[in-house]
């Protein structure tokens, strides 16, 4: 016997944005109106690659199923994830199962494919994304995804919170070894450690080595932290500008000049971070920083097509 909620909730979509650090959930009703979401724990595709990854994906699952059947068991299911890239059976199978619905009814894309219909429709421009990771995005009329970038926190993804992080501990701990204890002196070191729980080499190592990657980008906020009072972290942050101006260039030479729109967490977190990637892009190309809300567009896509978009 179906419940009130769940009566009320036939029809409804539910769209998942699954990051690094977070993992946001929404259920819209047809039409496309938003009537309950929330957040758990971060998710990424690349922690089924180990088994102790693919119990903590489970589990995230089994608690956001159990928030969302609160409000009513959707229809269908829309979720972007990052890291994805394409085996999602068992993904979808957990989902379903929680939820209490048909596998078929899960549809699993990549977080970018959300975000970029979040902020565009096909063909219309360029989405860079920086959260954990970076990448610049582009679904042309036709609906194909083409992108810049968003190959991984170990080889690249620059202007990223991964990045940050990463570009802080090495500044912090080259300058230990011409100038042992000059960290005292820094406000990004002592913001930095503060965050990683001591000055000693092996909090950082065990941080930055053994650390879920999305824990590791959160340390960007202690640099941003210390901006104001820290060149090395202004630095730090300009040169993420750079960074990710680069992606939104790399479009406009394979693509041709549309509008650029910028979001992600890391993107937020200081001005100068899109102060430096405005300044570095052609002068006459629009760009938006938008707090998108993937989460809701991918609901929205669950609960029935949005206008332009097959």
């Amino acid at each position: 016997m179906q419940t009130h909620a769940q009566h009320a909730a036939e029809g409804m979509g539910l769209g998942i944005d699954a990051g690094g650090t977070q993992t946001r959930w929404a259920l819209a009703a047809p039409g496309g109106h938003i009537v309950a979401e929330g957040t758990v724990d971060g998710l990424s595709a690349l922690q089924m690659a180990s088994s102790e990854g693919r119990g903590t994906v489970r589990a995230t699952f089994a608690g956001m199923a159990q928030a969302v059947l609160e409000h009513g068991r959707p229809a269908a299911v829309r979720a972007g994830m990052t890291g994805f890239g394409g085996e999602g059976e068992q993904l979808a199978r957990w989902l379903a199962g929680f939820l209490g619905i048909e596998s078929s009814a899960v549809t699993l894309c990549n977080d970018i494919e959300i975000a970029y219909l979040a902020s565009f429709s096909p063909g219309e421009g360029y989405l860079v994304y920086a959260g954990t990771g970076s990448i610049g995005a582009f679904i042309d009329a036709s609906g194909e995804l083409h992108r810049a970038g968003g190959r991984g926190v170990v080889l690249d993804d620059g202007g990223g919170g991964f990045w940050i992080a990463r570009e802080a501990l090495r500044h912090i701990w080259r300058n230990e070894d011409e100038y042992p204890g000059s960290w005292e002196a820094s406000p990004m070191a002592k913001a930095v450690f503060q965050h990683i729980g001591g000055s000693d080499w092996s909090y950082s190592r065990q941080f930055i080595y053994h650390s879920e990657r999305g824990e590791v980008g959160k340390l960007a906020l202690a640099v941003a932290a210390s901006a104001e009072r820290d060149p090395a972290a202004a630095g730090i942050l300009r040169e993420a500008g750079k960074e990710l101006a680069r992606l939104a260039l790399a479009m406009i030479r394979r693509f041709g000049p549309r509008p650029v729109a910028l979001t992600g967490r890391a993107a937020e977190l200081h001005p100068v971070i899109v102060q430096t990637m405005r300044a570095a892009l052609p002068p006459d190309t629009p760009l938006s920083q938008t707090g998108l809300r993937a989460h809701h567009a991918a609901a929205r896509l669950a609960a029935g097509p949005l206008p332009g978009i097959d």
